[in-house]
């Protein structure tokens, strides 16, 4: 029996060759772009789950208030660690330090920054399960000079040869030996590094002994017995015991706690952190995509299963009257249910091949599959069961209960009720298209409206270099070296570029009856307000007129002046001191225009601008011209100062892109996303379409004889199924202004929701679902009459 089943399913599909062809692209498509979403899910939960002791493994953060704002941030500095393993050595196991840095690779000839540079304790990779192919975990960093590097490194830097041995140079100060080789880092790590240097080599550098030197991540490993909220409680007298003097002087109070492995990939992060993180927001928009896209394919499926009733009711009749009972057919509709979903899952598994290398482009990063995943067969299962059983349920059950004797006079009737069902699926899959539309729209005005802003200074023609050893100490003979250049127009070294990273401080300022105010800070030289090409709206910029202005002066923004309760004018001449560095007190001499110095994403935060030398970037604006020209005169300029470091700048503006290049990327799949999950409906309405302009076929050919133009029969035929799409759009603009609404909101400079983005997503859908039903419409109408006339 289970053979004449399979026999009778396979003919139909070749019988009926255009809805099983639409059926089975509808659902591959469908299919693929879950398994997409699925694998990305599966990343995403998956991140740091690898880790042997992953559930014994924390991070340990620092909490302190932010001008009334709770913040937490991950950097502590060097003596937390050996500390901590002193006081609770019955709670804590282990303990290990994680600095990120960059360097200078040096071998022989050639020159590398390294970018993914980690600075730890010896016991760095027995503490975390990141898989070594050559070294002992234990022992692979226990000599200070040791240095172990990723496959992807060891290739960078060695090409073919075998590394274990070899000597690097980092920094021009430090020989190390390769000892060590570990694998690359999974995309499933919220740590990310290339080579790994032991923490010890700078053990008796001063910078690391400070306690309110905070640089590097803390974790540490529990005992089994040991309850994390207990040992919070406790260290409220260990900050008291260590940090007690410091933050009494500073006026400042300090907690610390303790964040699971498993919860730091999505932990809400500051602007301190740059360790890779995610947002379950992201990953359950892109859930629900996966469901709607499958929902829309499952809807085809059901409702051309349906309206292919009427063919095979003859079938149905005549198997009746031989003796198939109820269930048996049940059985038999339901089968070819599952072979079409098998057939299409096995087509999206061999696409989903071919695609992974353009999905993992478009991600921005490789995803940590494996063919051989259980969870990944055991997905497709589910849609198998899912599709197939259930969404083939209500046609098998339609097709079952027809009345033999209608059945075989094929006089079987679908009724109204058929009709709005059908209906009702297809308001469904195009109120999800027409949500799906609004949303990429938004998105991409979004993202337009945040590249185009206004940010407050002039990011043309300039370029960032990294300040390299090198350059600092010889920074003033470079910038002179600069000025000269006809093509440079200004040169400020500084702490940080708009977009890039800025410190936050604790500052005593008048007005304030001495209590602490948290600001971000900008450490730079004369030229900062020139070359960003920043406004000033009281008092004036530094200026080497005022001998006094390297130690005595500041500059504030407009929202600085704010926070401190003064109008721009009253702040001048008011002071201010930096309670970290023990500055004296500054006097501010001049209040500039709020500019955009942090994402678009965070509000506006005041920020103090002092002369200091703690110089990290240089920003160079070129005059307007040859800029390649430019480029090449500065290069030459740099490799007289800093000739062993490799000439790397990026352009000011290009900042954008790093700042929202995660919402770019998801922008980018969710219009790709949006566009299948037309596709698929449209799909589905074509088949509609073609059983509509069949069913009505010798109604076609009476109108024409009688008259009808063929526009009108287009538009009589286009009416009808255009009905639910236009109630589907209705249904999907409140929906989708909602939904826009609610994720807007993440942005502090969003862009309005304006009436025609709704009114371009309903006419883009309209228009793409007119176009689908007019090209079988047009057809049936331009049918020879007689054709029409002797169908039946």
């Amino acid at each position: 029996m289970l053979k004449n089943y399979l026999k009778i399913a396979w003919r139909n599909l070749a019988k009926n060759k255009v809805f099983s062809f639409i059926n089975i692209l509808g659902l591959t498509i469908g299919t693929t772009c879950c398994m997409m979403i699925f694998l990305y899910i599966m990343n995403e939960f998956g991140v740091d789950k690898f880790h042997a002791d992953k559930k014994n493994i924390y991070r340990v953060m620092r909490g302190f208030d932010m001008n009334g704002t709770k913040l937490s941030v991950p950097y502590l500095s060097g003596p937390y660690a050996p500390a901590l393993l002193n006081d609770y050595a019955g709670s804590i196991k282990k303990a290990v330090r994680v600095m990120h840095n960059y360097g200078l690779v040096t071998l022989g000839n050639n020159s590398f920054n390294e970018k993914k540079l980690y600075v730890v304790d010896s016991n760095f990779f027995s503490f975390f399960t990141f898989p070594l192919v050559s070294g002992n975990a234990a022992t692979v960093l226990k000599d200070p000079a040791s240095v172990v590097l990723t496959e992807t490194a060891a290739k960078k830097y060695f090409g073919n040869q075998d590394p274990i041995g070899k000597i690097v140079e980092l920094d021009k100060s430090l020989k190390l030996k390769v000892t060590g080789i570990a694998k690359d880092v999974p995309s499933n790590s919220h740590l990310d590094f290339d080579m790994v240097v032991p923490i010890s080599n700078y053990a008796n550098e001063e910078w690391i002994k400070i306690w309110i030197n905070n640089n590097n991540f803390t974790y540490v490993l529990l005992n089994d017995n040991v309850q994390k909220a207990s040992l919070e409680k406790s260290f409220p007298k260990f900050m008291d015991k260590y940090m007690g003097k410091d933050l009494a002087r500073f006026g400042a109070k300090m907690d610390l706690s303790l964040t699971p492995m498993s919860d730091i990939y999505f932990e809400p992060h500051s602007a301190f952190d740059n360790v890779k993180h995610g947002d379950k927001k992201v990953v359950y928009i892109f859930l629900s995509i996966a469901a709607l896209i499958l929902l829309i394919a499952c809807i085809n499926f059901t409702n051309l299963s349906t309206i292919r009733a009427v063919e095979r009711s003859k079938e149905v009749g005549l198997r009746k009257v031989m003796g198939a009972l109820r269930n048996h057919l049940v059985y038999q509709f339901i089968g070819e249910s599952v072979l079409i979903t098998l057939i299409s899952c096995l087509l999206s598994l061999g696409l989903l091949k071919v695609l992974m290398p353009v999905y993992n482009h478009l991600l921005g990063y490789s995803l940590t599959i494996s063919w051989n995943a259980a969870p990944l067969y055991l997905f497709l299962v589910g849609v198998i069961i899912c599709v197939g059983f259930l969404a083939g349920s209500y046609p098998a059950v339609f097709l079952s209960g027809f009345t033999p004797i209608q059945a075989l006079k094929g006089k079987l009737k679908l009724g109204k009720g058929g009709s709005f069902f059908r209906q009702t699926l297809v308001v469904v899959q195009f109120s999800i298209s027409v949500f799906l539309v609004i949303g990429t729209i938004i998105i991409m005005s979004q993202m337009r409206y945040v590249k185009n802003m206004e940010l407050g200074y002039n990011q043309e023609h300039s370029i960032v270099l990294p300040v390299n050893n090198d350059m600092y100490n010889n920074r003033q003979a470079f910038k002179n070296e600069l000025e000269n250049l006809g093509s440079v127009a200004s040169v400020s070294y500084m702490s940080g570029e708009p977009g890039g990273f800025f410190d936050m401080h604790t500052l005593k300022a008048e007005g304030r009856n001495d209590l602490v105010w948290k600001t971000r800070t900008e450490f730079t030289d004369f030229d900062y307000v020139k070359t960003l090409g920043l406004k000033i709206i009281a008092g004036r910029d530094f200026s080497g007129a005022f001998s006094t202005d390297t130690t005595e002066a500041a500059l504030i923004n407009r929202t600085a002046a704010k926070s401190l309760g003064f109008t721009p004018e009253q702040a001048i001449g008011k002071w201010v001191q930096n309670t970290i560095r023990d500055d004296k007190k500054r006097r501010i001499v001049g209040v500039i225009e709020d500019f955009n110095f942090l994402s678009l994403k965070e509000k506006m935060d005041a920020l103090v601008i002092t002369p200091n030398d703690d110089h990290r970037v240089v920003v160079i604006r070129l005059k307007s011209g040859n800029v390649t020209a430019a480029l090449a005169e500065v290069k030459s300029a740099f490799a007289k100062i800093s000739a062993s470091y490799p000439f790397e700048y990026t352009f000011l503006d290009q900042k954008f892109d790093e700042l929202y290049k995660t919402d770019i990327r998801q922008q980018t799949i969710l219009s790709i996303f949006a566009g299948l999950a037309i596709f698929i409906a449209c799909l589905g309405l074509f088949g509609l379409a073609s059983f509509t302009a069949t069913k009505r076929t010798k109604e076609i050919g009476v109108r024409k004889v009688l008259g009808s133009s063929t526009q009108g029969i287009v538009v009589l035929l286009s009416r009808e199924l255009l009905k639910p799409v236009i109630l589907a759009t209705c249904v999907a603009i409140p929906a989708g202004y909602f939904a826009m609404n609610s994720w807007l909101q993440n942005f502090s400079y969003r862009t309005p929701m304006h009436w025609w983005i709704f009114a371009v997503a309903a006419s883009l859908t309209i228009g793409i679902a007119l176009f689908t039903i007019s090209f079988k419409a047009i057809r049936a109408a331009l049918m020879n009459p007689v054709t029409s006339l002797r169908s039946e």
